[in-house]
């Protein structure tokens, strides 16, 4: 069968591991043909270009600049993707007949695409419902119900209807997603009332990130090595974040407790990464002199995981504002290097609850910097290895890539 992938991520290959990547090569692997639009941003091209190997094809579109750029450009270039896309379906998959579009949000701006592609080829249509938006920028205030800010989120909502709509199925992350989506979309729970009593299945489902299980963790003497590579400290408890550091992930309070800990001697905290707030954590590294932190900003995939790999605990931060459940991909990492991990989030989330109730590490709410006191202390005097192993069973059980497509390939 022929597959048709949108995303703004920058594709090249399949190589190498990452949620989309593994998902996409299990597709190849049971002998579909994959077509992927993954738009190129003319600040680093000149013309589009097609890649090709084997059942894999890969069209490079040129788009605006989207990333990075004042509010008016990444403004007219985003109205403008869903042309560009539509575009480069027709001209270079006008032979090939599509029988179903995978497409993930962020984004919510490939409806037209879709559309075009279900009427045309009467395919089928998977939304891997990655966030929710716009109601997460009304949580971070970055848009409003009211107001001139109203007139964008009005605007963005009924495209995120319109998206809903056009999906036969809708892969949520956790069930938090799936009574959230359920819960303020009408439409939508009348819909999934209607095919559950028909037909037996649910319009709106469980599909969380997943992965191509692999075994991350190093021996001691290799950590050990890595350490010595990064000047990260022998013999204290290592925790890491690594990630995006933006507004979603509250930066602000994760400095709060990181300034908590700073007399603490026993705990050395690493973080890697970048993003618009990676500023505020470098100032207050430099403004505080604090001893037990350190930041690196971004490392290629294959150094990132052996540096998780070298570490004892992973750090999950959520900014407390979201109404909406969000449930970061980063954990995937950690389980995958057995590391148990400390979530700091919201109360609307359930990552937090699926990590302690299958026993593989600590939640506090990211508003109370006593509370991540405790779960910092309660993770520095327990069995590590055996939360870290916990994990990665569960990895094994529920985000394995292989049942994402089992459960993707249904809807034909």
């Amino acid at each position: 069968m022929n597959i048709l992938f949108l995303t703004l991520e920058d594709f090249h290959s399949l190589d190498g591991h990452g949620i989309n990547q593994d998902l996409l090569r299990e597709f190849v692997t049971h002998g579909h043909h994959v077509y992927v639009i993954s738009p190129t941003e003319r600040r680093n091209s000149s013309r589009g270009k097609i890649i090709k190997r084997d059942k894999l094809m890969i069209l490079k579109p040129l788009i605006g600049n989207i990333q990075k750029v004042g509010l008016i450009e990444k403004g007219i270039s985003t109205v403008a993707i869903e042309s560009l896309l539509v575009r480069a379906v027709k001209t270079k998959l006008k032979d090939v007949k599509i029988d179903l579009v995978l497409y993930n949000t962020p984004p919510i701006t490939f409806c037209s695409v879709v559309e075009y592609v279900v009427e045309r080829d009467s395919a089928k249509s998977y939304l891997l419902l990655k966030d929710i938006f716009p109601q997460n920028s009304v949580d971070l205030g970055m848009l409003s119900k009211k107001g001139v800010k109203g007139v964008l989120y009005r605007c963005f909502r009924k495209k995120e209807k319109r998206l809903y709509k056009i999906s036969d199925r809708i892969g949520c992350m956790s069930q938090a997603n799936v009574d959230y989506v359920l819960k303020h979309n009408f439409e939508v729970a009348q819909r999934d009332r209607r095919t559950r009593r028909l037909y037996g299945y649910a319009t709106v489902e469980i599909c969380p990130n997943s992965a191509k299980v692999v075994d991350l963790s190093v021996t001691e003497d290799e950590k050990r090595r890595i350490r010595d590579m990064y000047n990260i400290p022998q013999d204290k408890k290592v925790f890491i974040y690594g990630g995006n550091l933006g507004k979603p992930q509250g930066i602000d309070f994760m400095i709060q407790c990181l300034h908590s800990q700073a007399d603490n001697k026993d705990a050395y905290f690493f973080i890697v990464g970048n993003g618009t707030e990676y500023g505020k954590v470098e100032e207050y590294i430099r403004r505080s002199k604090v001893k037990n932190v350190a930041l690196h900003n971004w490392l290629p995939k294959e150094d990132y995981d052996r540096v998780v790999a070298s570490c004892d605990v992973g750090l999950i931060f959520l900014e407390h504002r979201f109404t909406i459940p969000n449930f970061p991909s980063r954990l995937l990492e950690y389980m995958k290097a057995k590391l148990p991990v400390l979530a700091v989030t919201d109360l609307n989330t359930d990552v937090g609850k699926v990590i302690t109730d299958n026993g593989f590490g600590w939640w506090c709410e990211s508003n109370d910097t006593d509370s991540f006191g405790k779960c910092l202390k309660l993770a520095m005097q327990e069995d590590l290895l055996l939360k870290g192993c916990k994990g990665f069973d569960y990895l094994m059980c529920h985000y394995n890539v292989e049942s994402q497509y089992e459960k993707i390939i249904k809807v034909l």
